[in-house]
């Protein structure tokens, strides 16, 4: 390891307040898969996101549950769902600076404003500090992200394609939401996925993201966003015809 990338490691650990005991495990965590174009032995950080992930669930949990005592299961669920989902992890990633710390294959191009790969790499990070120091050092880094906890919201904005169901299925006669996926491109480490959602009789809307799965759910959002807004219209319209 270089000494410029032993600088990028110590600043990321003063960022994280915590210092690795075993580096090589940060390393990897910053590694994308994309550098296997590069470096085909070179571990990267897919196994230690999968760590990551469920540490990340169980942090969550602890503080929804400890933040909100008067909350039912169901609402601390779409509360912990909120607090760690792909958008709210790659948001934190930025504010952390992962971005220009990442590894990626030589002549990538930059990487996109909340792209899965920053959520992923913070997830690989969060697997390395808990096998470096347990439970106590994924504290420190969880701690240190800072993550937004939301005292009040609609509980479906965290489940939006949830909402969209639940929204169709009382319909008469009941529909269901059909996703198309109508565009992929992108990078290996940055992929650009649109997807469209139609429900008869509601219409359609369109979304692009990182993933078909978070672009599936901003597609239901923003068919959400217009039925809701033509629900809004239509009563301001019967208040002026009353009036």
């Amino acid at each position: 390891m270089t000494e410029k990338e032993q600088d990028v490691l110590a600043g990321l650990e003063q960022t994280l307040g915590y210092a690795f005991r075993n580096r090589a495990l940060l390393e990897q965590a910053l590694t994308t898969p994309a550098c296997h174009m590069d470096r085909p032995g070179v571990p990267d950080n897919q196994r230690l996101e999968f760590l990551g992930d469920a540490v990340f669930g169980l942090l969550s949990a602890d503080a929804v549950y400890g933040a909100f005592p008067g909350d039912a299961e169901g609402l601390l669920t779409v509360r912990r769902t909120h607090l760690v989902s792909g958008a709210a992890l790659a948001e934190a990633a930025e504010r952390i600076g992962l971005r220009s710390r990442l590894k990626l294959n030589h002549g990538a191009q930059p990487i996109p404003p909340r792209a899965k790969v920053l959520a992923d790499a913070l997830e690989a990070v969060m697997g390395a500090a808990w096998l470096d120091g347990g439970l106590d050092a994924a504290r420190k880094v969880f701690a240190a992200l800072a993550l937004p906890f939301t005292e009040s919201f609609n509980e479906w904005d965290a489940n939006p394609k949830g909402c969209l169901q639940v929204k169709t299925q009382a319909m008469h006669p009941p529909r269901r939401p059909v996703y198309e996926v109508l565009r992929t491109g992108g990078l290996a480490h940055a992929p650009v996925v649109t997807v469209r959602v139609s429900v008869a009789g509601m219409g359609v809307a369109e979304a692009t993201a990182g993933s078909k799965a978070a672009a599936e759910v901003a597609a239901a959002a923003a068919l959400l966003e217009k039925v809701h807004n033509l629900e809004n219209t239509s009563r301001e319209d019967q208040g002026n015809t009353v009036g």
